[in-house]
């Protein structure tokens, strides 16, 4: 796979919603890297994207068909168009960033992964909590079997989103575009699980729709166990219920050496640690979250992937999550669904 030395990395963004702007900013703020372009369907006055003094597309397709040239096109649209535009951007010989989820099936994640095989073109997955503090630290206690056998994990995902968030406006909660509770939510959060602790099995689901039936398509809250395939069990339960603001995420791991625990809105503090002969260093304080007007969402680490890019592009370093990777989330998405229709039947 040919390298880029020598230039900065021109980036195209398309979808200029929240997270495409965060790109946006981050791709300019970055002395490697060099936006390019815009891409949305929404007229560019509405977006409010006046900062950004670069050219701007109706579509992909008419950037695709244009003579200006990138390096990357990051795929900031609504989920359910992630797969089909990351294939046209490596169709047309481009690396691809795909905020998560990269699809909403794991047939459409496998077309991705194939299509970028045949291509010799990157797929970078955006799961950007993977860079807080706090989940880099569990990770290196993991890592370094600090904490001995696993017995269990614990995730709760506990937020609000109501008529302000679901307002009708966009895609949110739409089946065919959001895909669910678990993919737009709290995807990050079962990223951090598979990252940390692998895959999982005997997924048992059961979920509920409380008081969101006229505002989208699917469950707003859940409980899920399994065991994970590496040894030790877990469960996840999640909510979009919660009245007003988000409550928290956290996560709880007994193992055989001690117990920790990481808390606040979005995993972003230690909330309990004591292992065996071990004392919890000082970590750096977590970038605050996503801000979406009345709702915060995951951590602001989205320069990391930026950097990951650059380093990655230059030869420098690994992809933090691979496609393959971003894979596995899906298809560990599809499975509690797939479990929760049988509990159902």
């Amino acid at each position: 796979m040919q390298l880029i030395k020598d230039r900065p990395i021109k980036f195209v963004v398309v979808g200029c919603g929240h997270i495409g702007k965060r790109h946006a900013e981050m791709i300019e703020r970055n002395a490697e890297t060099e936006l390019v372009a815009l891409v949305d369907i929404k007229p560019q006055e509405e977006l409010k994207i006046e900062a950004f003094n670069v050219p701007f597309f109706k579509s992909l397709e008419e950037y695709l068909n244009s003579s200006l040239e990138a390096d990357v096109i990051t795929i900031a649209t609504p989920n359910g168009f992630h797969a089909s535009q990351a294939i046209k951007a490596l169709e047309a010989k481009h690396h691809v960033v795909i905020e998560k989820p990269i699809a909403l099936t794991k047939s459409d994640a496998e077309k991705v992964i194939f299509k970028a095989l045949n291509v010799s073109k990157h797929v970078f997955a955006v799961m950007q909590n993977r860079y807080s503090p706090p989940s880099v630290w569990v990770k290196n206690l993991i890592d370094e079997n600090i904490l001995g056998e696993l017995y269990s994990v614990h995730f709760n995902c506990f937020w609000n989103r109501d008529e302000r968030y679901y307002n009708g406006k966009n895609w949110h909660g739409d089946k065919k575009l959001d895909g669910g509770t678990l993919f737009t939510q709290f995807s990050h959060f079962i990223d951090i699980m598979y990252w940390l602790f692998g895959d999982i099995s005997n997924i048992n689901a059961k979920m509920r729709d409380f008081n969101h039936q006229h505002l989208t398509d699917f469950e707003d809250s859940g409980i899920v166990s399994f065991d994970f395939v590496n040894g030790g069990m877990g469960s996840l339960n999640f909510s979009t219920s919660v009245w007003n603001q988000n409550l928290e995420s956290s996560m709880t791991i007994i193992a055989e050496k001690g117990s920790l625990k990481i808390g606040g809105q979005y995993m972003n503090e230690v909330s309990y640690c004591h292992i065996e002969n071990y004392e919890l260093p000082v970590l750096e304080p977590t970038n605050p979250g996503n801000d979406y007007g009345a709702y915060k969402g995951s951590a602001q680490n989205h320069h990391y992937v930026i950097q990951n890019v650059v380093d990655v592009l230059h030869g420098n370093k690994p992809i933090t999550t691979n496609a393959l990777e971003g894979m596995k989330v899906v298809d560990i998405i599809e499975r509690i669904y797939q479990s929760n229709a049988s509990s159902v039947k």
